[in-house]
């Protein structure tokens, strides 16, 4: 294997492609399942965490080229997961990783990824394709593992001019629970080597699934909520059903807009109740429609497990883990709200609550899986605006 001057591996013998939007292809080894996906480019700086970022739902329709040339070296098992697949359209190595390494490890990578029946290349200089995302923005792209066949790739390429992208597009619906459920599992306990079971659950509330992950149920859990998880299109009768002290917006994929043109009317009754409300990446976003605000696209996103964020209310610095594709419009929010914390990297939104009301939200992942847990500190204050709302109604 040679680079040539584009700073592209040149691979004999290729038995998969990266191509992107503007016709340019990447040739490289195909691992995992021998398929093909249409999805938007991005980049994840993660160093750890490979397993739960690709079942995290926020990344249906998305490609995730990793940065870190070492993902596969631990392995996979059965219990690092955000949901029950991975929602990955497919996923961009540096290299392969034949030998992992990890007392927890059950299976190799490569078996992962064909169980959940997604494509991955290989071989791939990713510092360029990062570079290039970093300096031209997303992208829309396909990634194919079609084994020792030759394949042709017009009308891959003619598919990838098709898809319009993830602008208004809503697939929080899509990924959402169809059924309300419960569970108990709570944060991973190292000496007993399992997830504890949070038994002792004090704080009822309402959770919105626009593709929520495990590790945020857990840390409710560990916190003593009593989540009860509802598709993301529940009516409000279907929420108040639950009696909740509270109702959490989780994260999710697509476009905030398209979701939230679903399930904002229901939002906007939520927030006349005063029923305190917290929400993360997606229902930030979601729940600043509902307040006025507006959100756009951003030019390439945020993903990874080291992003730096400012809080304004406590003038500290957080590091946390982020992924997302939209943002907040600074200039349209409404008087009424409160910005508590700014990305150092950009200066865009990372954290809203209303002046009035016990109503707030934040960009990043506090729970993490992967990443940082410098932010976990905001299920008590949710906790705390339960208990302040709940003081109230008795005065």
């Amino acid at each position: 294997m040679e680079e040539n001057l584009n700073n592209q591996f040149i691979v004999k013998k290729p038995t998969a492609a990266l191509i992107l939007e503007n016709g340019e292809v990447f040739w490289g080894r195909g691992f995992g399942a021998e398929t093909y996906n249409i999805g938007e480019l991005c980049f994840n700086t993660s160093q750890t965490g490979y397993q739960e970022t690709l079942t995290d739902p926020s990344y249906s329709k998305q490609i995730i080229t990793f940065t870190f040339p070492h993902i596969g070296i631990v392995g996979t098992n059965n219990l690092d997961l955000e949901s029950s697949k991975i929602h990955a359209c497919g996923c961009i190595l540096n290299q392969q990783i034949d030998h992992y390494s990890n007392w927890r490890s059950q299976n190799n990578l490569d078996l992962f990824l064909k169980k959940h029946n997604t494509p991955c290349i290989t071989n791939i200089d990713t510092r360029y394709l990062t570079r290039t995302l970093a300096r031209e923005g997303a992208k829309k792209a396909a990634i194919i593992h079609f084994g020792v066949k030759e394949k042709n790739l017009d009308t891959l390429k003619e598919k990838i001019i098709e898809w319009k992208g993830l602008e208004n597009l809503d697939l929080a619906t899509i990924v959402s629970t169809d059924n309300k459920y419960e569970t108990n599992e709570s944060i991973w306990d190292q000496h007993d080597n399992k997830y504890n079971q949070n038994n002792n659950g004090k704080f009822n509330i309402a959770c919105l699934d626009f593709g929520i992950k495990k590790n945020i149920l857990r840390n409710l859990n560990n916190n003593f909520f009593l989540p009860k998880i509802l598709p993301a299109n529940s009516s409000i009768e279907e929420i108040l059903d639950t009696n909740p002290k509270g109702v959490f917006l989780s994260n999710g994929p697509g476009d905030p807009f398209a979701t939230g043109k679903i399930v904002i009317p229901t939002i906007k009754k939520i927030i006349d109740m005063k029923i305190p409300i917290f929400g993360i990446c997606l229902g930030h976003q979601i729940l600043s429609l509902a307040l006025g605000a507006k959100t756009k696209k951003m030019f390439q996103g945020h993903r990874g497990a080291n992003h730096p964020v400012k809080n304004l209310i406590e003038n500290k610095v957080e590091i946390t883990s982020q992924n997302h594709g939209f943002e907040i419009i600074r200039e349209s929010l409404p008087k009424n709200i409160q910005v508590t914390h700014t990305s150092l990297f950009d200066n865009s939104i990372e954290g809203i609550r209303l002046k009035n009301k016990p109503v707030f939200s934040v960009q990043y992942h506090p729970e993490s899986n992967p990443g940082p847990q410098d932010s976990v500190y905001l299920f008590q204050e949710f906790i705390n605006n339960m208990k302040k709302n709940a003081k109230k109604k008795r005065s």
